[in-house]
């Protein structure tokens, strides 16, 4: 199986330190986001995860652990974006991050460290001029030490509306997507980075950038070596392409505080769920309950048999 480290949360940044001991004992507990009572057993032993994707906006606090994970496949989803503390409140600056970025591509590989620039909108203060500046900027630093560059723009999710509003932020529309992939496109080749999006509907081929797969089958069989089974992750949204896997995040637990975070119902929740962080706990922020009912998964390789 694939292991998704996590869409819901910044496990790297965050709870870096629960993840590895999870790996030691060789098993974790998931809540179902949609039926709390149900609580999931899931083995993750390197003999049936095939690869670990980890997501992250800051996985310094990840470093020092990776020899942990020598017997695990894996890459990781890094995502920088040119936004301040205004949007991004809990996120060192943009100069530190770049040296995580260049110090974790070569501690595993270029082709293992995949930069997301992600999710673009505009402001007074995130022009489109600005972006392509700081794109340009960023591109020139990471030369070389990373070969792909995933891009898409806001969603206006329900519960962020009145954050985004309160920055004044607005949605590119068609003509300026058009544009903005255009020139990261040319500023991108220029560095040696390919650039596409990321389960985004319009179809910026023509402007450079192809449709792309976070969760990429191909990549992934390239990277451990064999052929896998596996399809569609039905759980994700139509546009996105990624193959199945499986997220062991809880929501409202990240510390970063983006304000465009579809997976933050709200930074008044998060000192809760914090108090119910235990790292050697086989739950993240949480426990069990009374009426819990725990189901043990059945977790197996997605290795291709011969024949």
């Amino acid at each position: 199986m694939i292991l998704s480290v996590s869409r819901r949360t910044d496990i790297p940044a965050n709870y870096a330190d629960w993840f590895i001991n999870r790996v030691h004992d060789g098993y974790l507990y998931v809540r179902n986001p949609m039926y709390p009572e149900k609580v999931s057993k899931i083995a993750i032993t390197d003999d049936v995860i095939d690869c670990i994707v980890f997501w992250s906006k800051n996985p310094k606090p990840m470093i020092p652990y990776l020899n942990k994970l020598k017997n695990y496949s894996y890459y990781f989803q890094f995502t920088i974006t040119g936004y301040g503390q205004d949007v991004e409140p809990g996120l060192p600056e943009k100069k530190e991050l770049l040296k995580t970025f260049i110090e974790l591509s070569q501690r595993i590989g270029k082709e293992r460290v995949i930069w997301r620039y992600d999710p673009i909108f505009f402001t007074s203060d995130y022009s489109m001029e600005a972006h392509i500046q700081t794109f340009t900027h960023f591109c020139a630093v990471l030369r070389g030490h990373t070969n792909r560059c995933v891009i898409s723009f806001l969603d206006f999710y329900g519960h962020i509306t009145a954050k985004m509003n309160d920055l004044g932020a607005k949605v590119p529309n068609e003509e300026e997507m058009r544009k903005i992939a255009r020139e990261f496109s040319k500023i991108a080749k220029e560095n040696g980075i390919e650039i596409e999006t990321c389960a985004e509907k319009i179809d910026l081929s023509e402007e450079g950038v192809k449709h792309g797969h976070c969760i990429d089958k191909e990549f992934i069989e390239n990277l451990v070596g064999y052929r896998m089974t596996g399809g569609k992750d039905k759980g994700q949204r139509t546009e996105c392409g990624c193959m199945e896997s499986i997220d062991i995040g809880k929501y409202s637990t990240c510390m970063n505080g983006c304000r465009y975070c579809y997976a933050d119902n709200g930074m008044e929740s998060i000192p809760d769920n914090r108090l119910k962080y235990d790292k050697d706990s086989p739950f993240l922020c949480d426990r069990s309950e009374k009426g819990d009912i725990v189901t043990e998964r059945k977790m197996k390789s997605l290795r291709r048999k011969r024949g």
